[in-house]
């Protein structure tokens, strides 16, 4: 509720970040993620494919110069994406490790504005996905626009040492604390994927929805290029949905059944309960043909068939990011 209504705050230490650098630094990440770059004084995000076109990992990528970024990925991801990277690192570039050093909050909210506007010197009229240097609670930080709960709101990225102060003002702002299980109903609202649940070599970037975030026109050859399109030709094996679940006591576990007519149709990735749209909810992969809005399946939670109507492809709260982007 407060990070609907008014301003919530989440101490997430887990990020794993690397910082990389280096003449040639943006050619190189071209040449290993599916999609494009931001701008500098931008974030986006960044999928890297295996050869088959199958997704590794996701990371945001921040562009503070020319060929001078930092790479922010899930905590439990460090040393999978550090070795992923360090393997294909080329000669000349620099590769660090800063995962432990710093930390981040997460300050989301419609009131998140006002809050910083009263503790922090930064341009808070910058627009969604952008990057900057600023100060909070006269520490030093970098701002980020964006939010996985799908609101207004900014990531703070800061100093370990720095980090309590900062959440000391943010508090005292009026901020309310929330937590990870809040966030992962929040992003699931959002249809927001999750590394190694929505986001695995199990599926390639296209069957998880992914093609805004795939550029097979670039000048630039990545791993799995040739076979994404292959795949885009062909058509995908499976598509990435979003089903509001009947689901009684409880919601839909990672990889509950999907039926269809007696059949065994797909798996969900994700699930559990949406409580600013009132509804149970779960993310999964679907037989293409039966993945049109509208669509009645079941879902097996724990045993029992539970009916799950397939959404249409947009998020479930705020479809039109009016909030996001506030």
């Amino acid at each position: 509720e407060a990070v609907r209504d008014t301003c919530g705050v989440l101490d997430l230490p887990g990020f794993s970040r690397f910082e990389l650098s280096g003449p040639g630094a943006a050619d190189w990440l071209r040449g290993l993620i599916a999609g494009g770059l931001p701008r500098v004084g931008r974030m986006n995000l960044a999928y890297f494919p295996d050869s088959r076109g199958r997704i590794l990992t996701e990371m945001s990528v921040m562009r503070h110069d020319e060929d001078r970024f930092t790479l922010i990925t899930a905590a439990g991801a460090q040393w999978h994406d550090l070795e992923l990277l360090k393997a294909r690192l080329d000669p000349g570039l620099k590769l660090v490790d800063r995962t432990r050093e710093r930390s981040t909050l997460i300050v989301t909210g419609p009131r998140a504005r006002a809050l910083f506007d009263a503790i922090a010197e930064a341009d808070l009229s910058l627009p969604w996905l952008s990057i900057q240097e600023a100060t909070v609670a006269g520490r030093p930080c970098l701002l980020a626009r964006v939010s996985f709960a799908g609101e207004l709101g900014w990531e703070v990225h800061a100093a370990n040492a720095d980090i309590p102060a900062i959440y000391d003002a943010v508090l005292a702002g009026g901020a309310k604390p929330f937590g990870m299980w809040a966030l992962n109903s929040l992003r699931l609202e959002k249809g927001y994927r999750a590394w190694k649940g929505d986001l695995s070599t199990d599926y390639t970037l296209l069957e998880g929805g992914l093609d805004r975030f795939v550029k097979l026109d670039k000048p630039q050859e990545f791993p799995g290029k040739a076979a994404l399109m292959a795949e885009k030709q062909r058509g995908v094996k499976k598509r990435f949905v979003t089903l509001v679940v009947d689901a009684g006591a409880a919601d839909a576990p990672y990889m509950s059944t999907l039926w269809h007519g007696g059949d065994v149709v797909g798996e969900t990735t994700s699930g559990g309960w949406g409580y600013r749209v009132g509804a149970s909810v779960a993310l999964g992969m679907l037989r293409p043909d039966l993945a049109e809005p509208g669509t009645e399946l079941e879902v097996e939670i724990y045993g029992e068939r539970r009916r799950a109507v397939v959404q249409e492809d947009r998020p479930l709260w705020d479809p039109e990011n009016a909030r996001l982007r506030a």
